[in-house]
């Protein structure tokens, strides 16, 4: 019996989520499905502000923008990347969240350069090794490169992780081993799992992770044989509330028609993008397409999310995933995603995205001509790869 087929109980109201967590063998076992979840959509605990030390700085693009002028303090720079690196790889990646200058001072060892002090949280994205003898700093700022710099004071300074969240499974159906651990007193772990969000056809459209640590258990207020259950941790990638109205249309059903992502704003657009890879995920493996034309409709295309929305939907169809950001979008220029060069785009309404006062065009990306807005580099890039690109 397949996970889809817990989807359905004989009850009033239906099957909302289901709770899974891979065997050994890599095979998705049900754990409970349930009617609801309260906690799902969280605000993010805000970071702890701290400072930090860029040393030995040579800046480019904004940060050099930023470093320009008499008067550098309290200039933003938004989340700017740290990429560690020990000579011949990265091995950490780190963001310093809502980066704000406040003092730029020429670095005692050659003037060229500069000791940037900067406020900003701290969030380590990936590490696959500890700090290198001899670290290699690179910065990013969004959407383009902003330099290089001998250290970073600061850095790898111990942080004491957030305090969870708990998460509430409401009108829960547990079955074994799940049913055992919500029979014991208080608290009992049984590692992580995934919380399966379904839609009003039953089918998944999203997929988060939680950790199995239950700290209380008791009879559901939605009747006989159910139970609501506390997770003690439910998880760091919930969405925000903010973007609950996203997964209120996704649950409706996989979207069939053009341009339903339109009327979201840039942070309700990220989040469909986000929902797309489940789409992603769940394809089939049919070969890709070549040849013929797409046509984009660019009347909506006023913000980074909003283009990638438009140009995935141009390409393989509605509430499809075709990248998220830019690497993505390269990579799946490379074919294994529905269709691959060459191939025409029929680009509508282009003017639209270069009139764009913020977001797109504003939004620039290091590329191996210089920087450039981004709406210009994904035409590049387009071109680069075999695709003919006509603006109408």
């Amino acid at each position: 019996m397949g996970i889809a087929d817990h989807a359905q109980w004989d009850r009033g109201f239906p099957v909302r989520y289901l709770l899974v967590q891979e065997d050994e063998d890599g095979v998705e076992r049900l754990w409970g499905r349930c009617a609801g979840v309260e906690g799902l959509f969280v605000d993010p605990v805000p970071l702890p502000r701290e400072v930090l030390t860029l040393r030995g700085c040579d800046p480019t693009g904004p940060l050099a923008d930023a470093l320009a002028g008499p008067d550098v303090s309290g200039r933003g720079l938004g989340d700017l990347c740290v990429e560690v690196g020990d000579g011949e790889r990265p091995v950490q990646w780190w963001t310093l969240v809502d980066a704000v200058v406040v003092a730029g001072l020429p670095h005692p060892g050659d003037p060229a350069l500069y000791d940037v002090v900067l406020g900003a949280g701290v969030i380590v994205e990936e590490r696959f090794a500890g700090p290198p003898v001899a670290p290699r700093f690179e910065l990013f700022a969004p959407g383009a490169g902003a330099g290089r710099c001998a250290a970073v004071d600061g850095l790898f300074a111990p942080r004491a992780e957030p305090a969870p969240v708990p998460l509430e499974l409401i009108g829960c159906e547990a079955v074994e081993p799940l049913l055992v651990g919500t029979q014991r007193p208080r608290r009992w772990s049984g590692g992580a799992a995934r919380l399966l969000v379904l839609d009003r056809h039953s089918a998944v459209m999203a997929s988060r992770g939680v950790d199995l640590a239950v700290s209380g258990a008791r009879p559901s207020v939605l009747g006989a044989g159910l139970e609501d259950i506390t997770l003690a941790d439910g998880g760091g990638d919930r969405p925000p509330p903010a973007v609950r109205p996203v997964w209120e249309h996704w649950y409706r059903g996989a979207p069939t028609e053009p341009n339903q992502w339109a009327p979201y704003d840039a942070r309700g657009r990220t989040e469909w993008l986000e929902l797309t890879t489940r789409a992603w995920r769940a394809r089939s493996n049919a070969p890709d397409r070549t040849g013929g034309e797409h046509h984009l409709d660019g009347r909506f295309v006023t913000d980074v999310p909003g283009l990638y929305c438009a140009v995935a939907e141009a390409l393989v169809g509605p509430g499809r995933y075709f990248g998220r950001e830019w690497n993505a979008f390269r990579d799946c220029l490379g074919g294994g995603f529905g269709v691959a060069p060459p191939f025409t785009l029929i680009w509508h309404n282009s003017d639209v995205v270069r009139r764009a006062p913020a977001g797109v065009t504003a939004g620039v990306t290091a590329g191996p001509d210089g920087v450039l807005p981004l709406f210009e580099e994904v035409v590049r890039l387009l071109e680069r790869g075999g695709v003919t690109v006509v603006l109408r």
